[in-house]
């Protein structure tokens, strides 16, 4: 399994959670996505990370990624 973290600028309630969660859960292979509020992070765990298709799916819920680690 591999593990990344996004930065994600606009996100602010839960609504915004469940919206990124929704859109990177339709990829196959995800493992886990946890979204940090506070931070302004998604982290992704899956058997294999496709970076693109992780940002056009935080992309169609609507939030645009800054960076990632």
């Amino acid at each position: 399994m591999s593990t990344r973290t996004y930065n994600v600028e606009g996100m602010t309630c839960q609504h915004c959670v469940n919206s990124v969660t929704g859109e990177i859960n339709k990829l196959a292979g995800i493992g886990t996505v946890t979204v940090d509020l506070q931070a302004q992070t998604v982290t992704v765990t899956a058997e294999s990370i496709d970076d693109e298709a992780i940002r056009e799916a935080i992309d169609e819920a609507g939030y645009q990624v800054v960076s990632q680690s």
